[in-house]
């Protein structure tokens, strides 16, 4: 992979540029993220977040592609338990 396709993996987005992704409002988002089917977002610094552009991406593929809402629990529990991995 080339630095430019992987610099999306590693790329923060603010909820407002992740609202424009996926098409969501900002309730919806955390709503989504107590029932486990959106991943919790990155500590930015005491009053900032941001969710990881993979992440976001990996999960707008997900409902593109039709998969179930169990499906995508998995799916944001792997993308979680990889970040915490990776930390």
């Amino acid at each position: 992979m080339t630095e430019d396709s992987t610099a999306h993996l590693y790329s923060i987005l603010r909820r407002k540029q992740v609202q424009a992704r996926t098409g969501l409002s900002r309730s919806t988002m955390y709503d989504r993220i107590k029932t486990g089917t959106f991943p919790k977002p990155v500590a930015l610094g005491p009053r900032a977040v941001g969710w990881p552009e993979g992440e976001v991406a990996a999960l707008n593929a997900a409902r593109i592609a039709g998969r179930s809402e169990e499906e995508i629990r998995a799916l944001v529990a792997r993308l979680q338990a990889t970040r915490e991995s990776a930390g």
